[in-house]
């Protein structure tokens, strides 16, 4: 009726309208007048109730007074309901100026005027005076109008979803998670030539066994939550620049989306907890981490704990209202570079397990002529991770095969050197190389058994127990000249020092205050450290104790009795005692 009007020559109707229907209040109290929103270009028409909505802003008659909730046109226009929290939010639209935007709110905000000004950061006019209003007029056309908005199903994060599909596959699937994620959920989708990306692809996969791996683990990150397999890292490392490392990195990325790094790719410098959320809201695509080095502190030290993202499960935290909030979790592959291992010598063994370490040498570059490869990725990119998704869910007993095969490669991996953990992640690794190459690429490059167990950690260098002995080992000999022996028992200038302990023969009485302090400072736990070594006889000890007592100095203490490698064994030919 208002275009109409404008064509009659007539500007004023809405206002007219306006004074119409109040003159018609005031005449009788009988008649009824339907009091509906008259914004210009509004997305739906709503009852407003006893709220005047219009283009001069959404007032309300309270008395003698006038009560304003927003000086500009704005409106709920559809109810967002999360697939996984069940969680609410109202999408809002409002004008100022001559264009409509959008932006979606979470419901709790909306009903509190602590909280609603914040939307004051995203153009709303609502400030603490006329908050009051506005969160009872959205309330107001909420519950009036409950059956005329549109109610549509939202999601927070990427992945699987349970009788939906794959995020961000779905088709009307609505986005609603944090603004801080929105970049990166935009970062998951689909730009240049599918056969481009292969092309490329295939050429990389043909430089390196290497290559081939990371861009196989970017396909495994989805089979994780098929397989019940447990996340993992796949951590390319080396101190020479030019190996094609981020490459790498970036060839897994392009998968899924924009490989550039910053876009889908992170870095390192993060904190735990951004860490944290990043992985829950990939939630099944892979996680790709640039640049090790940037998780250093001021001393060299690696800032950056492999459990935090491998256990799948985020930490547990408190809110205000003294409940708990949602515990995030991610069944995902971790990708990541640097220049040095992941883990050291000292970590734990369930650390060094859910890593696998590849060492990048520069003789032995993963991918060459790295900057055509990156250029190429970074104009073609997404469509692999689409394809790969809609048929391993698409294909009628694809699961069931994926799981069979997968069965299969777990159990001869596990009768090698290593441990279940290693090849459950190698096995993953394995059928997907296997369902990619035998989809997109038909190249006859698919990994083989052989080549993966080559990048697997032995059972002894995942055992925390094994290297803490080599490490106390090589202690005792780098500090041998503070141990008491037969020759310098006598030597007054020794007995001025710090003694450590006795060499008696191949067995190493290392007083226990010492030994407790020297696990320690290397970061393995003393107590689990002295089960080890006495379930493996590497140590000496009395009846049920763990240790054992000596004379040192007039004194007699309670040590560690460490057997020490060779007790038994004759020298080798040429080898000075």
């Amino acid at each position: 009726m208002v275009k109409y009007a404008k064509t009659q020559g007539f500007t004023g109707f809405k206002k007219t309208y306006k004074s119409y229907c109040d003159s018609l209040r005031q005449a009788a109290d009988t008649i009824h007048v339907d009091n509906t929103t008259l914004f210009s270009g509004q997305p739906l028409e709503l009852d407003a109730g006893d709220w005047e909505a219009d283009d001069l802003g959404i007032t309300k008659q309270n008395g003698l007074f006038s009560v304003t909730a927003c000086p500009h046109p704005v409106m709920p226009v559809e109810r967002l309901v999360n697939i996984d929290t069940g969680v609410e939010k109202l999408r809002l639209a409002y004008r100022k100026g001559k264009n409509w935007r959008e932006i979606i709110v979470e419901k709790s905000v909306l009903a509190s005027a602590q909280k609603v000004t914040a939307l004051a950061d995203r153009g709303v006019s609502v400030t603490s005076e006329t908050a009051k209003a506005f969160v009872q007029y959205i309330s107001d056309l909420e519950n009036r109008n409950y059956d005329l908005l549109p109610e549509r199903k939202s999601i927070g994060r990427l992945g699987y979803i349970p009788g939906e599909g794959f995020s961000p596959y779905v088709e009307g699937l609505i986005f609603d998670g944090e603004a801080s994620f929105r970049d990166l959920f935009a970062t998951v989708r689909q730009q240049g030539s599918w056969e481009e990306w292969r092309k490329t692809a295939k050429l990389c996969r043909g430089m390196s066994t290497t290559a081939r791996v990371i861009l196989a683990a970017s396909f495994a990150s989805p089979l994780l939550e098929v397989l019940g397999a447990l996340p993992f890292f796949v951590h390319l490392w080396g101190v020479d620049s030019g190996t094609g490392k981020t490459v790498a990195l970036m060839l897994a990325a392009s998968v899924w989306g924009d490989p550039a790094v910053g876009a889908y790719v992170k870095t390192f410098d993060a904190t735990v907890v951004g860490h944290e959320k990043t992985a829950a809201f990939l939630n099944h695509l892979p996680l790709c981490l640039d640049e090790l080095q940037l998780a250093k502190d001021g001393r060299g030290r690696t800032q950056f704990d492999v459990y935090k993202l491998a256990q799948g499960v985020g930490r547990t935290r408190g809110n205000k209202a003294g409940g708990v909030d949602l515990t995030p979790t991610w069944r995902n592959c971790i990708l990541t570079t640097g220049e040095s291992p992941l883990t050291s010598s000292s970590a734990g063994a369930g650390a060094v397990n859910r890593v696998i370490d590849i060492e990048c040498k520069a003789d032995q570059a993963v991918i060459t002529d790295g900057m055509k490869v990156a250029g190429a990725l970074k104009n073609h990119f997404g469509h692999a991770g689409r394809a790969f998704v809609e048929r391993l869910y698409g294909i009628p007993g694809a699961l069931e095969g994926v799981r069979t095969t997968y069965r299969a490669l777990f159990k001869e991996l596990s009768q090698r050197d290593t441990t279940e953990k290693q090849a459950m992640a190698a096995a993953a690794i394995l059928v997907a190389d296997k369902l990619a190459s035998g989809w997109f690429f038909q190249d006859g490059r698919e990994l083989t058994l052989e080549e993966m167990a080559a990048f697997l950690a032995s059972k002894a260098a995942v055992s925390a127990g094994e290297r803490g002995y080599q490490y106390l080992c090589d202690w005792v000999a780098q500090n041998s000249v503070r141990f008491l022996t037969l020759s310098n028992s006598c030597d007054a200038n020794f007995k001025s020092g710090e003694v450590l302990g006795v060499l008696e023969d191949n067995e190493a009485f290392i007083i226990r205050s010492v030994f407790e302090r020297t696990a320690s400072d290397a970061g393995f736990s003393p107590a689990a450290l002295l089960s080890w070594l006495k379930q493996n006889e590497l140590i000496i000890t009395r009846g049920r104790n763990r240790t054992r007592g000596k004379r040192i100095n007039g004194v007699n203490v309670e040590c560690v009795c460490l057997v020490l490698p060779g007790c038994g064994e004759e020298p080798d030919e040429g080898i000075l005692p």
